[in-house]
């Protein structure tokens, strides 16, 4: 699933949610410098808004159709998964990763962070938790049980994740930081927003969605349509409800 959000990199791009503008210069404001590593940094989307905070960006991104299309909107970026990566002896003094640490492995990635940074800089991960409103969830729901009967997801975990069931993945980030061995307490931030949705604009970013990105044209064009026809059903929009949850530590030793 990893590979797949590549396919449609500009729809991608278009379509994801960026991150608050006060997460991102809290990040910036607590790391000690302005030398930012995104990883997997896809196509550029926390990496620009880094760079609009006057930070110097350089991403790290094993897709190189993801790589190629940051490049074009201005972010240097190197094609390799971050384990593996060759920092050849550069130093920075933040290490990101906008919805993408739980595709590093936990340890491996804390440790080769700290490698890379200097004293006192900050490893931040963060991921956007969406949640639908209840009544645009029920009838989504209904539409991928119909549509996708066999799918291996739960239907509910398609329109929208709670904090709690978030827990495991923010648990497993700050044990891999602990484990490194090189970064003092992992902290937790949080930051609630919200986005409103036309009819169109969450279809187009439906096929960008990791359950979604590998069905078949002639499914997805059914599933589109008929969630069209649900959102019709409420409103013909609806607004979003955001929560922004950083896993973050400041590297302590040499």
């Amino acid at each position: 699933m990893a590979e797949s959000f590549g396919a449609d990199a500009e729809r991608y791009d278009r379509t994801r949610p960026r991150y608050p503008e006060v997460m991102v210069e809290r990040i910036a404001a607590a790391s000690p410098g302005p030398e930012v590593l995104a990883v997997g940094c896809g196509t550029g989307i926390d990496a620009r808004q880094f760079q609009a905070a006057g930070c110097r960006v350089l991403g790290v991104e094993p897709d190189a159709r993801m790589a190629d299309f940051a490049r074009r909107r201005g972010v240097e970026v190197e094609v390799a998964a971050f384990e593996d990566w060759d920092p050849a002896g550069r130093g920075f003094d933040a290490v990101i990763a906008g919805q993408a640490w739980h595709w590093v492995d936990p340890v491996a990635g804390a440790a080769k962070a700290a490698r890379v940074l200097r004293p006192g800089g900050r490893l931040a991960a963060f991921w956007n938790v969406f949640q639908l409103p209840p009544d645009v969830a029920e009838a989504l729901v209904a539409v991928y049980r119909r549509i996708l009967p066999d799918s291996p997801v739960d239907p509910r975990a398609m329109t929208g994740q709670s904090l709690d069931a978030y827990s495991p993945l923010l648990a497993k980030a700050a044990d891999g930081i602990e484990k490194a061995g090189a970064f003092g307490e992992p902290e937790q931030w949080r930051f609630d927003w919200e986005h409103s949705y036309t009819r169109d604009e969450w279809l187009d970013q439906v096929p960008t969605h990791g359950v979604f990105t590998r069905l078949p044209p002639a499914k997805l064009e059914e599933l589109l349509a008929d969630v069209g026809t649900a959102i019709d059903a409420v409103g013909g929009g609806f607004t979003m409800r955001y929560t922004t949850v950083v896993v973050t530590a400041t590297r302590t030793t040499a």
